[in-house]
């Protein structure tokens, strides 16, 4: 989908401002194409700069609270140093570079609640207009459509998704956020635990997937969390059987937080496993910004081969996600 938001002018008089995305979603590492359409109001104008921000909605957690904000993850120049005639039309292409831990926001074209965007800076005379914001739809890369497809035919089913503030200790994590999907256990693992979170963290050498398990408490015990860290490379997407590969990162992690039981100290301590593709590391503890259960926008209707699919709840749909990115970002700051 192209989307299209005609600004007002910058200003009496001024130009107005049109940024254009080019169709489809883009997928981490990739690239993120547009236009910026300028149009001259009643005078010239130096345009000094032309710039892209991309921007997410993440959550925070405080001592007793919590908070949401705009957080700028990425900036881009992409134009300036030109006049623009009164009343001219000027087209300004864009090729930019999506960073690779950008969050999934949808899946198998099903939205997932997470909200991004594409916010455009004008430059003129001195003065910057930072009104003009687009959503942007970001799809999986195929290794993570194929970690997702795994555990939907396993059972798992989707809960919600959202992105936290904070850092992921012993990781190579570069951006200040992380996406955490929660899933419903499948019922062979239901005994163990309660959901399991995914936390997906990209780079060009391929893939760390952090999956965190929520441990249902004993009659005589507290439950607590555990953490395993798995890193598998791109070009595997299309060569691992990954309905046994994701099977045994599920029992590691069961076993792995049998093996901590209901004592143990929380931390970041590494520990390193062996026998699952691209070696495994254990950590006992919590996710630096402890991750929460919150509401979400999707719940799993059907589960199997074709992986998780998802249907949505909560009275939001996917329009309602598209227009809730302008109102939520109107007129922010990082």
């Amino acid at each position: 989908m192209v989307f299209k938001r005609l600004l007002g002018a910058i200003g009496v008089g001024g130009p107005s401002v049109d940024t254009v995305l080019d169709g489809g979603a883009v997928v981490p590492g990739g690239v993120l194409s547009g236009r910026v359409w300028l149009k001259g109001g009643s005078a010239p104008v130096d345009v000094e700069h032309i710039g892209l921000e991309l921007l997410a909605r993440v959550e925070a957690e405080h001592a007793e609270s919590e908070s949401e904000g705009a957080v700028v993850f990425e900036r881009f120049t992409v134009g300036g140093g030109f006049r623009l005639g009164a009343e001219e039309e000027r087209e300004v292409p864009f090729s930019v570079p999506v960073p690779w831990e950008t969050p999934v926001t949808e899946l198998h074209g099903q939205p997932l609640g997470i909200v991004l965007g594409v916010r455009t800076e004008v430059g003129v005379a001195g003065a910057r207009d930072k009104g003009d914001l687009d959503p942007l739809t970001v799809g999986p890369l195929p290794v993570q459509e194929a970690v997702l497809e795994a555990l939907g035919g396993l059972g798992f089913g989707f809960r919600s998704a959202d992105l936290e503030y904070g850092r992921i200790g012993g990781t190579g994590q570069q951006l200040p956020f992380y996406q955490e999907v929660e899933l419903a256990p499948a019922p062979q693992y239901a005994h163990a635990v309660t959901e399991v979170e995914l936390t997906f963290l990209a780079s060009p050498a391929g893939l760390e997937v952090v999956l965190e398990a929520d441990k249902r408490g004993g009659l005589f015990s507290a439950g607590h969390d555990a953490l395993t860290r798995f890193t598998v490379h791109h070009e595997d997407a299309r060569t691992l059987d990954w309905s046994s590969e994701v099977d045994g990162w599920i029992r590691q992690l069961i076993a792995h937080r049998e093996a901590y039981g209901a004592h143990a100290t929380y931390g970041h301590g590494e520990h390193h496993g062996g026998g699952l593709h691209g070696g495994a590391h254990h950590y006992g503890g919590h996710h630096d910004g402890h991750p929460r259960s919150g509401p979400g926008l999707g719940t799993a209707v059907a589960a199997g081969a074709a992986g998780l699919a998802l249907g949505v709840v909560g009275g939001m749909v996917a329009a309602e996600v598209v227009d809730e990115i302008g109102d939520f970002f109107e007129g922010d700051e990082d």
